[in-house]
């Protein structure tokens, strides 16, 4: 991965001048801006570090690609880059390795990218990483579990709190009843054992 730095008068002035001489839109970049202060007599510097999101993708692909070979697992990967976020599938000979109990390894590998990558080039990625079809098949099923809980939290007016889950299973949970008539939605407890709580809404 290629870093690359541009200063400016201010934030916007430098981060112009980073996306004309990569010719590049905003979509296509992740930035780290730094204002950084002079010492006597020198004004402030306005810093930004940009790196390609394509370049990122590659690297994350690439690294990867050499962890898994060490895993003793071959795969090949399929990618592509949505809102700024690298979403990499892969498929292997020994999928239940990958994905580990209830996603666990599979949540590592992804926890091991993002930081590898942060370390590499100080900026934190969007990467989600899936094997096959795996988050796909779990997101629905949160979805329906969260929905069924919703209706009877709506009929009952009984709070019910769902089991632990992370971060992302949380913001499928939140996403999937945001609109869902009678009830919302709250976070409690703390991580690792940080909980949805499905909650009635009062009556008006």
């Amino acid at each position: 991965m290629k870093i690359n730095s541009y200063e400016g008068k201010n934030k916007e002035e430098a981060l112009k001048k980073a996306l004309e001489s990569l010719n590049v839109a905003e979509d296509d970049v992740l930035y780290r801006y730094e204002e950084l202060k002079g010492k006597l007599f020198k004004g402030t510097t306005n810093k930004i570090t940009v790196v390609l999101i394509s370049e990122i993708e590659e690297f994350a692909k690439e690294y990867l690609k050499k962890l898994l070979a060490d895993m003793g697992i071959e795969a090949t990967f399929e990618s592509k880059i949505r809102e700024k976020q690298i979403y990499i599938k892969m498929y292997s000979n020994n999928n239940p390795i990958l994905i580990g109990k209830n996603g666990q390894t599979l949540e590592s590998l992804q926890n091991i990218i993002k930081n590898v990558t942060n370390n590499n080039i100080g900026i934190y990625p969007l990467i989600v990483l899936d094997v096959e079809d795996y988050k796909e098949r779990q997101e629905k099923r949160i979805e329906r579990l969260a929905k069924n809980i919703a209706k009877d939290v709506a009929r009952t007016k009984i709070e019910v709190k769902m089991d632990s889950m992370n971060s992302y299973e949380r913001r499928i949970v939140h996403n999937a009843l945001t609109d869902f008539k009678g009830v919302y939605t709250v976070s409690e407890g703390e991580e690792p054992n940080r909980s949805v709580v499905i909650k009635p809404k009062e009556d008006k």
